[in-house]
């Protein structure tokens, strides 16, 4: 039985990784977390409330940060739809609240509770997981395993900074420091994605399962399709947080990997957020990704 913790911005691909988590027969979800990334974290947590109730699942779910560590939060990744969930049209209300523990406080009880058992995957920016170090430096030897989707490895960043991906982008400080701390994590590229999507065939394919998950699939997955198709419809649908989750599942679908050192640029002027991948061991430091 795989321990997980799951923390999310929940937007799209986010709900339609958590799906696949919750749908896993071998795999017992102990706790969302939320954090501001894709959208607010007021959107987030009812985001997440609405994929729990398709997937007929409860989970505890928990409030983190509201901004990133140190620079102001920028704008929302509009890919996902104002509510950060695809602005499905009558969507149902969502009435149920967070649990009252901020999000890093319940990723260190959970380490406590489960020393060595928990694997944490991240689908959002590395806030929660900053501020749980900042309060137990200890946190990294409790954990299993961390998984987090984010970063570049050739550079082909989705922000603004040109090199950077979205995740490590909203709050590069956060994902140094945890990069800084955790002897060993699994990294979920952008590149991976970009070089692993659904096919539009398999895409559409989908969208046609008539049960209640396969209907909130599809409806919510229409407003990022469109913006795929129109401006690289040869990318296909792509998958980020939904391969970050497959991987973490089951690990036996990576064909090939590599490790690395690997750390963040904090002061370029157009590579703010980047991850830097150290192939040629010119920093001398041990691997720290794979």
């Amino acid at each position: 039985m795989l321990r997980l913790v799951i923390d999310t911005d929940a937007g799209v691909d986010d709900a339609q990784a958590m799906m696949l988590a919750l749908a896993h027969p071998d795999v017992q979800v102990e706790a969302i977390t939320t954090v501001t990334g894709n959208t607010h974290v007021d959107n987030v947590v009812p985001n997440v409330f609405s994929t729990l109730a398709v997937m007929d699942k409860q989970v505890p779910v928990y409030r983190g940060a509201e901004r990133p560590l140190i620079a102001p939060w920028g704008a929302e990744a509009d890919f996902h739809g104002t509510d950060g969930l695809g602005d499905v049209p009558n969507r149902p209300p969502v009435t149920q609240k967070p649990e009252s523990e901020h999000a890093a406080l319940t990723l260190i009880r959970l380490a406590n509770t489960y020393p060595g058992e928990l694997t944490l995957v991240t689908l959002g920016p590395l806030t929660n997981v900053a501020l749980a170090l900042r309060l137990d430096p200890t946190l990294p030897a409790k954990i299993k395993q961390l998984v987090w989707m984010g970063g570049t490895i050739r550079a082909q960043g989705n922000t603004a900074m040109v090199t950077a991906e979205w995740n490590i982008y909203c709050d590069p400080e956060a994902a140094y420091m945890v990069l800084d701390a955790f002897p060993m994590s699994t990294m979920l590229s952008w590149e991976t994605t970009l070089d692993f999507p659904f096919s539009w065939a398999q895409f559409d394919t989908l969208c046609q399962i008539d049960t209640r998950a396969g209907r909130f699939f599809r409806d919510i997955s229409q407003k990022t399709a469109a913006f795929l198709r129109q401006i690289r419809p040869d990318f296909g649908y792509l998958l980020p947080d939904p391969l970050a989750m497959a991987l973490t599942l089951e690990p036996d679908i990576v064909q090939a990997s590599q490790t690395h050192y690997v750390t963040v640029e904090l002061t370029g002027t157009v590579t703010r957020g980047q991850t830097v991948i150290d192939y040629m061991q010119h920093m001398q430091k041990p691997p720290n990704v794979r």
